[in-house]
């Protein structure tokens, strides 16, 4: 799971299971720590993202959350869609022999991404977004 701010900071979590209510809450928590300040999450419309244990966990922390929805069916307004794509190019070549090596590109590549904030803040201009306060 990847979180973006409009500013260029990337914040990655890895899971090696099916992406659920309990990794969504543990990618949450962990942005908050990272962050510090209330968040607005903006979300595609997985599951696991509007899941009764999701949405109880956001509203029993409605002081730290708020949350909204992109349209279904809008990859291109997602501009986290884009860091995902950029990663999946940079490996397309890629011979992991294992999970764990799979596991270490994956952070690699994110990590190099996290280094260039500048692409990051153009994904979210591409997307049309425009957010208050950030040059």
């Amino acid at each position: 799971m990847v979180a973006i701010t409009p500013d260029g900071r990337l914040y990655a979590r890895h899971f090696r299971t099916p992406i659920s209510s309990r990794c969504v809450i543990q990618a949450l928590r962990y942005v908050h720590r990272k962050i510090g300040r209330p968040l607005l999450v903006v979300w595609d419309r997985l599951n696991a993202h509007r899941s009764r244990a999701t949405m109880d966990f956001v509203s029993a922390h409605a002081r730290d959350y708020a949350v909204a929805y992109l349209p279904a069916y809008a990859p291109e307004l997602n501009p986290e869609e884009q860091c995902n794509a950029l990663v999946k190019h940079a490996m397309a070549n890629a011979l992991p022999g294992s999970v764990d090596d799979l596991h270490r590109l994956a952070r690699r590549e994110f990590g190099r991404l996290k280094r260039r904030p500048e692409m990051i803040v153009r994904f979210f201009r591409h997307a049309g977004l425009s957010v208050t306060g950030i040059p």
